[in-house]
């Protein structure tokens, strides 16, 4: 998708201008400039609910494709523990990726306290 301030304003990310985005090369490249922080991945497959979780200032949530998520691989780079999941009813499909992003987002943001929150 395109980062211009037109295209992010049309699919409704009025907000743009408070986040800091940078664009990489790959996945890899990305993964590299966030240094020692500690990463979760977003997964059906993940072992452990994201409401389980104990977040901290600093890490970093990964989703992948709604079509297909993460690549296995990206999975299998993690510790068990950091690949965590949205916990489902077995007849429902899973949530389209924006939600499932505020959903996890905002339940880290509520353990910090909602810190700098008005």
């Amino acid at each position: 998708f395109r980062l211009d301030d037109k295209s992010l304003r049309r699919a409704g990310l009025d907000y743009h201008e408070f986040a800091e985005l940078r664009e990489h090369a790959s996945l890899q490249a990305c993964l590299e400039s966030l240094g020692e922080r500690r990463i979760f991945a977003l997964s059906t497959r993940g072992s452990r609910s994201y409401a389980t979780r104990d977040y901290a200032p600093g890490d970093v949530f990964l989703f992948g494709p709604e079509t297909r998520g993460l690549p296995q691989s990206v999975l299998d780079s993690l510790p068990p523990e950091q690949r965590i999941r949205i916990p489902m009813r077995p007849e429902n499909r899973s949530l389209n990726l924006s939600y499932a992003a505020a959903l996890v987002l905002y339940e880290a943001w509520r353990q910090q306290e909602f810190a700098g929150g008005a």
